[in-house]
């Protein structure tokens, strides 16, 4: 075979009875460079770039663990398969805790260390065109299911895929399709909105529909409390299902993981769904039930969120779960959840905890207004990273383990996910019209039917009447909404962020997940 895949260094004190498989690496085109001992290849590391390294265990003088340290020291990156007699389980975690990439045990064959080299070597490049070859492959499929009749889970089963190969994408950069799945995510949601258009006003009125946000009680929760399960609702605000998948292998070692989903009420925003999932009722039901928040709302009180415990409770009521001790904790800075998950011993044994959380919203709203966390957070993937970074170091991983180790089942969710804008359109309204970027409410708003779902009778979408004559425009696709006035202040400054409340995969398909303790 021609081409080289790679420079090896072999180091064994017994080097001359292995050139039949010395011979075998060189005819599958790797290039060898052997020695007899720990101190020469220690020398001819630091002189010479090796991809990889073949490390005996027994040779006389320095033995292989000892080299092993003294290259990592000089190269730590170096990738290192350590060959060896011994079937001791002490020397293999010693081997694991000194970081190779493989452990072979002797006698090996030829095949089983080409095998090992192309492994370490060749894995990501391998990956890299399996991704590429698999997305090309289901690529057409995708396309092709856009055009055909879907209903719910259909969709999630498409939102589901295009984020596993985002996913992918991330782990090989320098994979160069972003912009092909981009484009059909893009196809993905214009089909979406029609879906969402012909068949959401209808499930507001029927029992048989796809699980809304003032379901995710009866349907998640409900269930868990009958069968005396301590039960916690999670909601981490705006966190979508992509940013759930990047932080989920932390959660595998303590969890069994089991995946749902429900839709976001529209407008995909806080004061609607995330009152919705807490009372278990649609808008126009939750201000009747609740007359302060709709007073709030009225009033454009500074948080539309402050009932929530109350709604939480009352729906426990509702369920027959009077006596069941409900903990309810919103935490908003990193501080507060601290103090919350220190005192975990204080209401570990309570029936019922609600958390929410805020830090997704948050870095989102934050990101529109620096130039450094834009930086940071330059697009999708890198919002990714940014959650899995956070939830890593966080309170609430920590405070998670801790549910786990007290035997709570949790069921984590959302309220609502976000979508990255970046066509702004103009609309006609009065300045008594409410502020958002995806969505807006008041009196008589227009913009063109094209790029928003103009709603003139609140009442048709469960909604409520703030108003004379209360209209709400929300937002389509990866469209953001501008005054005339305000459009050359606003649209540079809000293009390219995250925003939510409008209609778009990523804001209304919004990941349940049950978490049920390993301990």
């Amino acid at each position: 075979m021609t081409g080289n895949r790679g420079k090896i260094l072999w180091v064994d004190d017994e080097i001359d009875h292995l050139k039949p498989h010395i011979l075998f690496l060189e005819d599958k085109g790797y290039q060898l460079t052997t020695t007899t001992n720990g101190s020469d290849a220690i020398t001819l590391v630091g002189q010479e770039s090796f991809d990889l390294v073949l490390l005996d265990h027994f040779m006389p003088g320095m033995d292989g663990m000892k080299t092993l340290r003294e290259i990592k020291e000089i190269k730590p990156a170096l990738p290192i398969i350590f060959i060896t007699k011994s079937e001791e389980e002490d020397l293999m975690d010693e081997a694991i805790f000194e970081k190779v990439n493989q452990f072979l045990i002797k006698p090996v064959n030829p095949t089983q260390i080409f095998m090992a080299c192309k492994q370490v070597l060749e894995q990501s490049k391998i990956r890299e065109d399996r991704v590429t070859s698999g997305y090309l492959k289901e690529f057409q499929n995708t396309q092709f299911q856009f055009q055909e009749e879907k209903n719910a889970d259909d969709w999630w089963d498409i939102y589901t895929r295009l984020v596993k190969w985002q996913l992918e994408f991330d782990e090989h950069p320098d994979i160069s399709l972003n912009d092909i799945l981009d484009e059909q995510i893009q196809s993905a949601n214009s089909e979406f909105v029609k879906f969402i258009e012909s068949n959401y006003k209808d499930w507001l009125f029927s029992d048989d529909r796809p699980t809304l946000s003032n379901d995710v009680l009866t349907r998640f929760i409900k269930p868990e409390i009958e069968q005396d399960t301590k039960t916690c609702l999670l909601v981490i605000d705006a966190l979508r299902y992509d940013q759930f998948m990047a932080i989920q292998e932390f959660l595998n070692p303590y969890y069994d993981i089991k995946f749902d989903y429900h839709f976001s009420l529209l407008p995909t925003a806080t004061p609607f769904s995330r009152n919705s999932i807490f009372s278990g009722l649609f808008p126009d039901e939750f201000v009747k039930k609740f007359p302060d928040q709709l007073d709030n709302m009225l009033h454009h009180a500074k948080t539309l969120n402050q009932h929530e415990e109350k709604m939480m409770r009352s729906a426990l009521n509702k369920y027959g779960f009077k006596d069941k001790i409900l903990r309810f904790e919103k935490i908003n800075t990193a501080d507060s959840g601290k103090r919350f998950q220190m005192h975990f011993s204080d209401f570990k044994n309570v029936d019922v905890l609600g958390i929410v959380v805020n830090f997704v919203d948050m870095l989102a709203h934050y990101r529109a207004e620096s130039d450094i966390l834009k930086e940071m957070v330059p697009d999708e993937s890198g919002y990714r990273s940014a959650i899995r970074i956070w939830f890593e170091h966080s309170w609430l991983f920590t405070l998670l383990r801790d549910l786990s180790k007290s035997g709570f089942t949790v069921i984590m969710t959302s309220d609502h996910g976000s979508q990255k804008v970046n066509r702004g359109v103009l609309v006609g309204a009065d300045k008594e019209s409410s502020t958002g970027v995806r969505y807006k409410i008041g009196r008589n708003l227009n913009t063109n039917e094209k790029h928003a779902l103009i709603i003139r009778r609140p009442s048709d979408y469960r909604l409520i009447d703030l108003m004379h004559q209360t209209t709400y425009l929300i937002a389509k696709e990866d469209v953001f909404f501008l005054y005339p006035n305000q459009q050359r202040r606003y649209e540079s400054q809000l293009k390219g962020s995250f925003q939510h409340g409008g209609i778009s995969l990523e804001e209304m398909m919004i990941p349940v997940v049950t978490l049920r303790s390993k301990a």
